[in-house]
């Protein structure tokens, strides 16, 4: 899986027009203040963004998302019917025993070199993750990791997996997603070697590859729009791009939403509800400030919830 921290340190100069939100403001334990406006809203967590402190307790955990604002989930830490070693149903019965609807999940093939040796591999693993996946009653089931892609030839290989992947999925009676990080947008050439980012280089950008190469009917796209940002392009051109293909988003920011400079996200949620995403999932990576990703969830509600453009 590509490491999500990939060219940070060359990133700053993305700004995209974002928004800052000045000085965070102190986070608290109580639940928000809810209006008739914020009530309304559908706010989903990637569960990722907890990383340990979910597993240490979580029915109480599970209480205080729902207590924070959060209405759905997106699943990761699956493993042969398990979600971070708990039983998939009885993780099921933790989050709606709180008022919270899994969703979406994440998943990832145990290998990511996609060859003819390991094709058979991937396609097993599929078809019990759909199986286990159907029983648990998600709507989307996403592939989070990129496989080998060092030439046109490999993303070719690899799209060809996806698309039967997304029948195997599909006859389960769930789409087949991919999500992206940042290494989707470097270049690949044919009998590359390697992928490589930059304006001036050579080839084609794999995600252009992916959504070319790959059957509309069984692969769709999970924006993740901060990591399309640290590769260097704008989530917003995307989805008016490929308005059919992205059907879900991942809300992210450098922490906690809205406090980087990096996210213009009044454009992103405008032209999301353009296209027709009804879903998204709020992602947090590791707090830098030393405080719990709980609090950090929290502050991304709070700006979720009082933010005006969302719907």
């Amino acid at each position: 899986m590509v490491n999500r921290r990939n060219f940070l340190k060359s990133a700053s100069f993305l700004t995209l027009g974002g928004l800052v939100a000045g000085k965070a403001e102190a986070l608290q334990a109580a639940t928000p203040v809810r209006t008739e406006t914020t009530a309304k809203k559908s706010i989903g967590l990637q569960i990722y963004s907890l990383g340990g402190e979910l597993t240490k307790d979580v029915p109480a955990g599970m209480k205080q998302l729902k207590q924070m604002g959060y209405s759905t989930l997106e699943l990761a830490g699956y493993n042969n019917g398990k979600i971070n070693g708990v039983d998939m149903m009885e993780f099921k019965k933790m989050a709606e025993d709180a008022g919270l609807k899994i969703t979406s999940s994440h998943v990832n093939p145990p290998t990511g070199e996609y060859t003819p040796d390991t094709r058979n591999t991937i396609m097993e693993y599929w078809k019990k993750t759909a199986d286990d996946h159907a029983k648990l009653g998600v709507k989307y089931l996403v592939q989070p990791g990129q496989p080998r892609t060092r030439s046109v030839e490999e993303v070719a290989y690899v799209c060809d997996v996806f698309n039967e992947a997304g029948k195997i999925v599909k006859a389960a009676g769930i789409p087949f997603g991919y999500h992206n990080h940042d290494f989707e947008f470097a270049k690949v050439v044919p009998g590359g070697t390697g992928a490589v980012f930059g304006r001036h280089n050579k080839g084609e950008k794999i995600y252009d590859l992916f959504l070319k190469d790959t059957d509309p009917d069984l692969v769709f796209f999970e924006m993740d729009v901060y990591w399309t940002v640290i590769g260097q392009n704008d989530p917003v051109e995307y989805m008016k791009k490929y308005p059919d293909r992205i059907k879900l988003l991942h809300i992210k920011d450098r922490a906690i939403l809205g406090q980087s400079g990096f996210m213009n996200f009044e454009m992103i949620f405008k032209q999301a509800y353009q296209i027709g995403v009804k879903e998204y999932y709020v992602e947090l990576e590791g707090m830098p400030d030393g405080r719990t990703q709980f609090a950090g969830v929290k502050g991304c509600a709070d700006y979720l919830l009082k933010a005006k453009f969302v719907k």
